[in-house]
Protein backbone atom coordinates (compact mmCIF):
# COMPACT_ATOMS: atom_id res chain seq x y z
CA UNK A 1 0.00 0.00 0.00
CA UNK A 2 1.28 3.43 -1.20
CA UNK A 3 1.28 5.08 2.68
CA UNK A 4 2.21 8.94 1.34
CA UNK A 5 -1.02 10.24 3.36
CA UNK A 6 1.22 13.21 4.78
CA UNK A 7 -1.79 15.99 4.26
CA UNK A 8 -5.12 15.55 2.83
CA UNK A 9 -3.28 14.10 -0.02
CA UNK A 10 -1.79 10.85 -1.33
CA UNK A 11 0.07 12.71 -3.68
CA UNK A 12 1.39 16.22 -5.28
CA UNK A 13 -1.83 17.56 -7.36
CA UNK A 14 -1.35 18.53 -10.80
CA UNK A 15 -3.62 17.98 -14.49
CA UNK A 16 -3.16 14.57 -15.59
CA UNK A 17 -6.04 13.81 -17.89
CA UNK A 18 -9.16 15.75 -19.29
CA UNK A 19 -11.86 15.36 -17.17
CA UNK A 20 -14.88 13.98 -19.54
CA UNK A 21 -18.47 14.17 -19.60
CA UNK A 22 -18.08 17.74 -17.76
CA UNK A 23 -21.04 19.97 -17.68
CA UNK A 24 -20.67 23.84 -17.23
CA UNK A 25 -19.42 26.05 -19.93
CA UNK A 26 -16.37 27.75 -19.21
CA UNK A 27 -16.18 31.00 -17.07
CA UNK A 28 -16.74 34.12 -18.63
CA UNK A 29 -15.30 36.48 -15.97
CA UNK A 30 -12.03 38.61 -16.30
CA UNK A 31 -11.31 39.31 -12.64
CA UNK A 32 -8.77 37.67 -11.48
CA UNK A 33 -10.68 37.24 -8.01
CA UNK A 34 -14.18 35.38 -8.10
CA UNK A 35 -17.22 36.50 -6.12
CA UNK A 36 -16.83 36.31 -2.31
CA UNK A 37 -19.02 39.08 -1.42
CA UNK A 38 -21.51 38.22 1.72
CA UNK A 39 -21.43 37.81 5.06
CA UNK A 40 -19.34 34.72 6.86
CA UNK A 41 -22.16 32.47 7.79
CA UNK A 42 -23.91 29.60 7.06
CA UNK A 43 -23.02 25.91 5.83
CA UNK A 44 -20.28 24.71 3.93
CA UNK A 45 -19.27 21.28 3.16
CA UNK A 46 -15.47 20.47 2.61
CA UNK A 47 -14.47 17.23 0.76
CA UNK A 48 -12.18 15.18 1.15
CA UNK A 49 -9.70 12.18 1.21
CA UNK A 50 -9.05 11.89 4.46
CA UNK A 51 -11.34 9.45 5.62
CA UNK A 52 -9.55 8.54 9.07
CA UNK A 53 -9.72 12.51 9.95
CA UNK A 54 -13.51 13.43 9.17
CA UNK A 55 -14.84 12.36 12.35
CA UNK A 56 -11.31 13.47 14.43
CA UNK A 57 -9.20 15.60 13.93
CA UNK A 58 -11.07 17.83 11.32
CA UNK A 59 -13.87 18.60 13.62
CA UNK A 60 -11.74 19.61 16.09
CA UNK A 61 -10.51 22.35 13.10
CA UNK A 62 -14.06 23.35 12.46
CA UNK A 63 -15.09 24.27 16.05
CA UNK A 64 -12.20 26.31 16.39
CA UNK A 65 -13.32 27.99 13.06
CA UNK A 66 -17.16 28.08 14.08
CA UNK A 67 -15.99 30.33 16.97
CA UNK A 68 -14.19 33.04 14.93
CA UNK A 69 -16.99 33.08 12.48
CA UNK A 70 -20.10 32.66 14.73
CA UNK A 71 -23.28 31.47 12.76
CA UNK A 72 -21.34 28.75 10.53
CA UNK A 73 -21.13 25.26 10.13
CA UNK A 74 -18.44 23.17 8.80
CA UNK A 75 -19.19 19.35 7.23
CA UNK A 76 -16.94 17.27 5.97
CA UNK A 77 -17.59 14.59 3.44
CA UNK A 78 -14.77 11.96 3.72
CA UNK A 79 -13.97 10.18 -0.13
CA UNK A 80 -12.60 6.94 -0.06
CA UNK A 81 -11.97 6.80 -3.40
CA UNK A 82 -11.48 10.44 -3.93
CA UNK A 83 -9.97 11.07 -7.88
CA UNK A 84 -12.83 8.82 -9.57
CA UNK A 85 -15.42 9.36 -7.07
CA UNK A 86 -14.97 13.44 -6.75
CA UNK A 87 -14.29 13.86 -10.80
CA UNK A 88 -17.92 12.28 -11.31
CA UNK A 89 -19.36 14.92 -9.09
CA UNK A 90 -17.48 17.52 -11.12
CA UNK A 91 -19.63 15.97 -13.92
CA UNK A 92 -23.06 16.55 -11.92
CA UNK A 93 -22.20 19.84 -10.55
CA UNK A 94 -22.39 18.80 -6.83
CA UNK A 95 -18.99 18.75 -5.34
CA UNK A 96 -19.07 20.60 -2.09
CA UNK A 97 -17.78 24.53 -1.51
CA UNK A 98 -14.79 23.57 -0.77
CA UNK A 99 -12.47 20.74 -2.21
CA UNK A 100 -9.21 19.06 -3.02
CA UNK A 101 -8.65 19.90 -6.80
CA UNK A 102 -8.58 16.30 -8.48
CA UNK A 103 -5.55 15.74 -10.03
CA UNK A 104 -7.91 14.30 -13.35
CA UNK A 105 -8.71 18.12 -13.57
CA UNK A 106 -6.44 19.78 -16.60
CA UNK A 107 -5.05 23.29 -15.51
CA UNK A 108 -7.55 24.66 -18.01
CA UNK A 109 -10.45 23.64 -16.84
CA UNK A 110 -10.17 25.01 -14.02
CA UNK A 111 -12.55 28.27 -14.48
CA UNK A 112 -15.07 25.70 -15.09
CA UNK A 113 -14.86 24.10 -11.98
CA UNK A 114 -13.66 26.67 -9.34
CA UNK A 115 -13.60 30.35 -8.40
CA UNK A 116 -10.44 32.20 -8.83
CA UNK A 117 -8.41 33.40 -5.51
CA UNK A 118 -6.61 36.40 -7.12
CA UNK A 119 -4.24 37.27 -9.12
CA UNK A 120 -1.06 34.77 -9.28
CA UNK A 121 1.64 37.07 -9.50
CA UNK A 122 0.03 38.81 -6.25
CA UNK A 123 -0.71 35.43 -4.22
CA UNK A 124 2.78 33.96 -5.07
CA UNK A 125 4.28 37.19 -2.46
CA UNK A 126 2.20 35.19 0.31
CA UNK A 127 2.22 31.71 -0.72
CA UNK A 128 4.37 29.19 -1.67
CA UNK A 129 3.27 26.47 -4.86
CA UNK A 130 1.09 28.62 -6.36
CA UNK A 131 1.92 27.87 -10.14
CA UNK A 132 0.46 24.34 -9.33
CA UNK A 133 -3.15 25.97 -9.74
CA UNK A 134 -2.19 29.19 -11.83
CA UNK A 135 -4.24 29.39 -15.38
CA UNK A 136 -4.08 32.35 -17.23
CA UNK A 137 -3.00 34.45 -14.58
CA UNK A 138 -4.93 33.39 -12.27
CA UNK A 139 -4.69 31.42 -8.96
CA UNK A 140 -7.38 28.60 -8.70
CA UNK A 141 -6.37 26.86 -5.33
CA UNK A 142 -3.83 26.88 -2.73
CA UNK A 143 -2.24 24.29 -1.01
CA UNK A 144 -2.38 22.69 2.36
CA UNK A 145 1.24 22.36 2.91
CA UNK A 146 4.36 21.09 1.16
CA UNK A 147 6.96 18.52 1.44
CA UNK A 148 10.64 18.62 0.57
CA UNK A 149 12.55 15.72 -1.59
CA UNK A 150 15.68 13.95 -0.18
CA UNK A 151 16.51 11.28 2.02
CA UNK A 152 15.47 9.72 5.55
CA UNK A 153 18.14 8.92 7.55
CA UNK A 154 19.05 7.29 10.94
CA UNK A 155 21.59 9.74 11.93
CA UNK A 156 22.65 7.78 14.73
CA UNK A 157 23.74 4.88 12.22
CA UNK A 158 25.27 7.30 10.37
CA UNK A 159 27.06 9.20 13.02
CA UNK A 160 28.46 5.58 14.78
CA UNK A 161 29.76 5.04 11.39
CA UNK A 162 31.62 8.42 11.39
CA UNK A 163 29.64 10.77 9.09
CA UNK A 164 28.04 12.89 11.36
CA UNK A 165 27.22 15.99 8.12
CA UNK A 166 25.01 15.04 5.11
CA UNK A 167 27.41 13.90 2.39
CA UNK A 168 27.89 16.57 -0.50
CA UNK A 169 28.72 13.92 -3.11
CA UNK A 170 27.46 11.09 -4.36
CA UNK A 171 31.02 9.47 -3.68
CA UNK A 172 31.14 11.19 -0.21
CA UNK A 173 27.17 9.11 0.14
CA UNK A 174 28.88 5.69 -1.30
CA UNK A 175 31.68 6.13 1.17
CA UNK A 176 29.69 6.60 4.49
CA UNK A 177 27.21 3.73 2.65
CA UNK A 178 30.08 1.47 2.64
CA UNK A 179 31.20 2.47 6.36
CA UNK A 180 27.76 1.93 7.57
CA UNK A 181 28.15 -2.00 6.10
CA UNK A 182 31.50 -2.43 7.56
CA UNK A 183 30.24 -1.99 11.04
CA UNK A 184 27.71 -4.52 10.34
CA UNK A 185 24.43 -5.07 11.58
CA UNK A 186 22.50 -2.87 9.33
CA UNK A 187 21.83 -2.44 5.66
CA UNK A 188 22.99 0.75 4.49
CA UNK A 189 20.45 1.36 2.18
CA UNK A 190 16.97 0.03 1.66
CA UNK A 191 15.29 0.40 -2.32
CA UNK A 192 11.14 -0.88 -1.20
CA UNK A 193 12.17 -2.62 -4.66
CA UNK A 194 9.04 -4.27 -3.94
CA UNK A 195 6.34 -1.92 -3.72
CA UNK A 196 7.98 -0.09 -6.21
CA UNK A 197 6.68 3.42 -5.85
CA UNK A 198 9.37 4.62 -3.77
CA UNK A 199 11.82 4.16 -6.62
CA UNK A 200 9.66 6.89 -8.49
CA UNK A 201 11.71 9.20 -5.71
CA UNK A 202 14.90 9.23 -7.75
CA UNK A 203 13.37 11.18 -10.61
CA UNK A 204 12.19 14.14 -8.44
CA UNK A 205 16.06 15.54 -7.66
CA UNK A 206 16.29 18.10 -10.67
CA UNK A 207 16.68 20.83 -8.15
CA UNK A 208 20.39 19.68 -7.35
CA UNK A 209 21.05 21.91 -9.76
CA UNK A 210 19.34 24.98 -8.75
CA UNK A 211 18.12 26.24 -12.01
CA UNK A 212 14.30 27.33 -12.13
CA UNK A 213 13.99 26.47 -15.61
CA UNK A 214 14.62 22.87 -15.78
CA UNK A 215 11.60 21.45 -16.08
CA UNK A 216 11.14 23.57 -19.55
CA UNK A 217 14.66 22.82 -20.85
CA UNK A 218 14.50 18.66 -19.89
CA UNK A 219 12.51 18.04 -22.89
CA UNK A 220 14.79 19.80 -24.82
CA UNK A 221 17.54 17.15 -24.07
CA UNK A 222 18.34 13.69 -26.26
CA UNK A 223 20.37 11.94 -23.99
CA UNK A 224 19.37 12.71 -20.19
CA UNK A 225 21.59 9.87 -19.27
CA UNK A 226 25.07 10.97 -20.10
CA UNK A 227 27.75 11.79 -17.39
CA UNK A 228 27.03 15.21 -15.70
CA UNK A 229 23.55 15.43 -16.06
CA UNK A 230 20.21 15.03 -13.95
CA UNK A 231 19.32 11.29 -14.69
CA UNK A 232 22.90 10.08 -15.04
CA UNK A 233 23.68 11.08 -11.42
CA UNK A 234 20.54 10.20 -9.82
CA UNK A 235 19.89 6.82 -11.58
CA UNK A 236 23.71 6.64 -11.20
CA UNK A 237 23.72 6.52 -7.73
CA UNK A 238 21.13 4.62 -7.21
CA UNK A 239 22.99 1.60 -9.86
CA UNK A 240 26.30 2.58 -7.60
CA UNK A 241 24.77 1.60 -4.73
CA UNK A 242 23.42 -1.35 -5.68
CA UNK A 243 25.66 -2.63 -7.82
CA UNK A 244 28.24 -2.10 -4.52
CA UNK A 245 25.44 -4.44 -2.52
CA UNK A 246 24.97 -2.13 -0.05
CA UNK A 247 21.26 -2.57 -0.08
CA UNK A 248 18.93 -5.36 0.94
CA UNK A 249 19.70 -8.95 -0.05
CA UNK A 250 16.84 -10.11 -1.89
CA UNK A 251 14.93 -6.84 -3.03
CA UNK A 252 12.08 -9.20 -4.04
CA UNK A 253 11.18 -9.30 -0.66
CA UNK A 254 10.84 -5.47 0.51
CA UNK A 255 8.14 -4.38 2.59
CA UNK A 256 7.26 -0.69 2.85
CA UNK A 257 5.60 -1.05 6.33
CA UNK A 258 8.36 -3.42 7.56
CA UNK A 259 10.92 -1.24 6.32
CA UNK A 260 9.87 1.74 8.62
CA UNK A 261 10.59 0.27 12.10
CA UNK A 262 13.50 -0.77 10.08
CA UNK A 263 15.14 2.71 9.68
CA UNK A 264 13.58 3.87 13.19
CA UNK A 265 15.63 1.17 14.96
CA UNK A 266 18.63 1.75 12.94
CA UNK A 267 18.39 -1.84 11.10
CA UNK A 268 18.59 0.55 7.73
CA UNK A 269 20.34 3.46 7.44
CA UNK A 270 18.85 5.45 4.74
CA UNK A 271 15.92 5.44 2.19
CA UNK A 272 14.80 7.83 -0.91
CA UNK A 273 11.63 9.58 -0.25
CA UNK A 274 10.41 12.69 1.15
CA UNK A 275 9.57 14.70 4.16
CA UNK A 276 6.30 13.33 4.45
CA UNK A 277 7.73 9.91 5.78
CA UNK A 278 10.08 11.93 8.27
CA UNK A 279 6.63 11.33 10.65
CA UNK A 280 5.85 7.99 9.96
CA UNK A 281 9.21 7.04 10.48
CA UNK A 282 9.62 8.59 13.99
CA UNK A 283 5.95 7.03 15.11
CA UNK A 284 7.61 3.98 14.16
CA UNK A 285 10.35 4.71 16.45
CA UNK A 286 7.77 5.37 19.49
CA UNK A 287 6.16 2.56 18.81
CA UNK A 288 9.54 0.62 19.19
CA UNK A 289 10.98 2.20 21.97
CA UNK A 290 13.65 3.57 19.83
CA UNK A 291 14.84 7.19 19.71
CA UNK A 292 12.42 9.21 16.74
CA UNK A 293 15.48 11.84 16.83
CA UNK A 294 17.19 9.72 15.33
CA UNK A 295 15.16 10.38 12.76
CA UNK A 296 16.60 13.22 10.24
CA UNK A 297 16.10 14.30 6.23
CA UNK A 298 19.19 15.00 4.35
CA UNK A 299 19.47 16.77 1.33
CA UNK A 300 20.08 14.42 -2.16
CA UNK A 301 24.53 14.44 -1.91
CA UNK A 302 25.12 17.22 -4.63
CA UNK A 303 25.73 21.06 -4.50
CA UNK A 304 25.62 23.38 -6.87
CA UNK A 305 28.05 26.72 -6.02
CA UNK A 306 28.85 25.34 -2.54
CA UNK A 307 25.07 24.74 -1.73
CA UNK A 308 22.28 21.57 -1.22
CA UNK A 309 19.21 22.18 -3.02
CA UNK A 310 15.70 20.23 -2.14
CA UNK A 311 12.64 20.51 -4.38
CA UNK A 312 9.67 21.44 -2.72
CA UNK A 313 6.42 21.25 -3.92
CA UNK A 314 2.96 21.48 -2.82
CA UNK A 315 0.42 18.68 -1.74
CA UNK A 316 -3.34 18.88 -3.00
CA UNK A 317 -4.57 21.81 -3.57
CA UNK A 318 -8.06 23.23 -2.45
CA UNK A 319 -10.34 25.18 -4.21
CA UNK A 320 -14.01 27.10 -3.79
CA UNK A 321 -16.67 25.31 -6.16
CA UNK A 322 -18.19 27.64 -8.77
CA UNK A 323 -21.22 26.02 -7.96
CA UNK A 324 -21.37 26.80 -4.24
CA UNK A 325 -24.21 28.82 -2.96
CA UNK A 326 -21.56 30.28 0.21
CA UNK A 327 -18.40 31.69 -1.15
CA UNK A 328 -17.74 33.77 1.34
CA UNK A 329 -17.70 31.19 3.81
CA UNK A 330 -16.11 28.90 1.70
CA UNK A 331 -13.37 31.30 0.92
CA UNK A 332 -13.12 32.38 4.55
CA UNK A 333 -12.80 28.68 5.65
CA UNK A 334 -9.53 27.98 2.80
CA UNK A 335 -8.14 30.87 3.80
CA UNK A 336 -8.21 30.07 7.52
CA UNK A 337 -7.68 26.81 7.22
CA UNK A 338 -3.83 27.70 5.41
CA UNK A 339 -3.30 30.24 7.29
CA UNK A 340 -4.42 29.84 11.53
CA UNK A 341 -5.52 26.12 11.88
CA UNK A 342 -1.62 24.75 12.31
CA UNK A 343 -2.36 21.67 10.19
CA UNK A 344 0.99 21.99 7.99
CA UNK A 345 2.99 22.13 11.33
CA UNK A 346 0.68 19.27 12.54
CA UNK A 347 2.07 17.54 9.99
CA UNK A 348 5.44 18.59 10.08
CA UNK A 349 4.66 20.01 6.17
CA UNK A 350 6.23 23.11 4.42
CA UNK A 351 3.94 25.47 5.33
CA UNK A 352 2.07 27.48 2.31
CA UNK A 353 2.22 30.60 4.16
CA UNK A 354 6.01 31.94 3.13
CA UNK A 355 5.72 34.49 6.80
CA UNK A 356 5.11 31.11 8.57
CA UNK A 357 8.16 29.07 10.34
CA UNK A 358 9.53 25.66 8.57
CA UNK A 359 8.80 22.23 11.11
CA UNK A 360 12.09 21.28 12.78
CA UNK A 361 12.91 18.63 10.69
CA UNK A 362 13.43 20.56 7.52
CA UNK A 363 14.41 23.62 10.07
CA UNK A 364 17.56 21.21 10.45
CA UNK A 365 17.57 20.73 6.97
CA UNK A 366 18.05 24.12 5.94
CA UNK A 367 20.25 24.32 8.53
CA UNK A 368 22.51 22.13 6.89
CA UNK A 369 22.79 24.34 3.86
CA UNK A 370 20.00 23.00 1.72
CA UNK A 371 18.31 25.80 0.01
CA UNK A 372 14.23 24.44 -0.69
CA UNK A 373 13.34 25.49 -4.48
CA UNK A 374 10.13 24.72 -5.80
CA UNK A 375 11.08 24.06 -10.26
CA UNK A 376 7.79 25.49 -11.79
CA UNK A 377 6.23 22.65 -14.29
CA UNK A 378 7.06 23.67 -18.37
CA UNK A 379 4.79 26.67 -19.87
CA UNK A 380 6.74 26.89 -23.50
CA UNK A 381 6.97 22.60 -23.71
CA UNK A 382 4.35 21.78 -21.45
CA UNK A 383 3.50 17.99 -21.61
CA UNK A 384 6.23 17.13 -24.10
CA UNK A 385 8.14 15.24 -21.70
CA UNK A 386 4.83 12.79 -20.67
CA UNK A 387 4.42 12.40 -24.67
CA UNK A 388 8.47 11.30 -25.05
CA UNK A 389 7.86 9.20 -21.97
CA UNK A 390 4.81 7.85 -23.46
CA UNK A 391 6.67 7.05 -26.91
CA UNK A 392 9.78 6.17 -25.85
CA UNK A 393 8.57 4.17 -23.00
CA UNK A 394 10.47 4.70 -20.34
CA UNK A 395 8.49 5.24 -17.13
CA UNK A 396 10.55 8.01 -16.14
CA UNK A 397 8.11 9.01 -13.43
CA UNK A 398 7.25 5.48 -12.22
CA UNK A 399 8.82 2.44 -11.26
CA UNK A 400 9.34 -0.24 -14.00
CA UNK A 401 12.72 1.02 -15.82
CA UNK A 402 14.26 1.18 -12.29
CA UNK A 403 13.66 -2.03 -10.86
CA UNK A 404 15.56 -3.16 -14.41
CA UNK A 405 18.16 -0.94 -13.18
CA UNK A 406 18.64 -2.85 -10.31
CA UNK A 407 18.01 -5.89 -11.38
CA UNK A 408 21.18 -5.19 -14.17
CA UNK A 409 22.90 -3.93 -10.42
CA UNK A 410 22.89 -6.88 -8.90
CA UNK A 411 23.74 -8.69 -11.56
CA UNK A 412 20.24 -10.54 -12.01
CA UNK A 413 19.51 -8.72 -15.58
CA UNK A 414 22.31 -8.84 -18.54
CA UNK A 415 24.22 -5.26 -18.74
CA UNK A 416 25.77 -3.28 -16.76
CA UNK A 417 25.60 0.76 -16.07
CA UNK A 418 27.04 1.93 -19.79
CA UNK A 419 24.58 -0.49 -21.44
CA UNK A 420 21.59 0.55 -19.57
CA UNK A 421 21.98 4.06 -19.47
CA UNK A 422 22.99 3.80 -23.49
CA UNK A 423 19.74 2.33 -24.49
CA UNK A 424 17.61 4.95 -22.21
CA UNK A 425 19.61 7.48 -23.94
CA UNK A 426 19.09 6.00 -27.68
CA UNK A 427 15.33 5.09 -26.78
CA UNK A 428 14.83 8.95 -24.87
CA UNK A 429 16.38 10.44 -27.78
CA UNK A 430 14.39 8.84 -30.75
CA UNK A 431 11.10 9.98 -28.95
CA UNK A 432 12.34 13.32 -28.18
CA UNK A 433 13.39 13.85 -31.96
CA UNK A 434 9.92 13.08 -33.16
CA UNK A 435 8.07 15.15 -30.10
CA UNK A 436 10.28 18.29 -30.63
CA UNK A 437 10.81 18.36 -34.35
Amino acid sequence: MIDRRTLLALGTAGALALVTGCTGGASDDTAATGDFSGDIKGSITVLTNRTDLVETKLPEYAKVFEAKYPGTTVTFEGVTNYEDDVTTQLSGGDYGDVLLIPNSVAVDQYPQFFEPLGDAAELKNKYRFIDQTTYDGKAYGLSLGGIAKGFVVNKRIWAEAGVTAPPKTPEEFLAGLEAIAAKGGTVPYYTNYKDGWPLSEWNNQRAVFADPAINEKFPEDPNPWQPGKIQYIADGLLFDIVDAKLTEKDPLTTNWEGSKPMLATGKTAAMLLGSWAVPQMQDAAKAANANPDDIAFWPFPYQTEGRFHARIDGDYTAAVSRNSENKATARAWLDWFVNESGFAADNQAIPPAVDQPLPATLKAFTDAGAELMETPQAVTNVGKEDEIIRRSEIDLKGDIYRQKLVDVARGAAKGDKESFFADLNKRWSAAQSQVMK
